[in-house]
């Protein structure tokens, strides 16, 4: 994906198991899409509950936050219980979304790409961030966006 593009449309489910559109997000909040190698891992962990810690703060820029990795649903859930995630996490286990958003991969081509996606209220891709290894780097560039803190 290249800066100006549009949000592709894919299915994800909310924490009540309802299936809804990444589109459903175009025309009321700005997005932030991240996409981590693993669940319980310790730079993903690291990353979710900044994220969480930050939620009240991407709240009043009006944004949301979905986490996208290869777990499974099962995975996802445990990981948000234990961690108290109050975002929204997609399995990806076919990596198709990770194929929309043409993530590449980190280490040598040997893990999932540690990326984040920054879409405006319109669905347009304002910003595209990468560090393999810095989980806060994620959090502090996608505020940047959106206007600080």
């Amino acid at each position: 994906m290249n800066i100006g593009d549009q949000l592709p449309e894919f299915y994800l489910r909310n924490k009540k198991g309802d299936e809804i559109s990444s589109r459903s997000f175009v025309g009321k909040s700005n997005l932030v899409i991240y996409f981590y190698p693993k669940d319980e891992t310790k730079v993903c962990t690291q990353q979710a509950c900044s994220f969480r810690d930050e939620y009240e703060t991407f709240q009043q820029h009006d944004c949301e936050v979905i986490g996208v990795s290869a777990d499974s649903e099962d995975s996802h859930r445990r990981f948000s219980t234990r961690h108290r995630l109050p975002f929204l996490l997609v399995s990806d286990a076919d990596k198709s979304i990770r194929r929309m958003f043409q993530v590449p991969k980190d280490v040598f081509g040997l893990l999932p790409g540690r990326y984040t996606y920054v879409f405006d209220k319109e669905g347009i891709l304002v910003s595209i961030f990468h560090a393999a290894f810095n989980a806060r780097a994620h959090i502090d560039a996608a505020l940047e966006v959106l206007g600080g803190r």
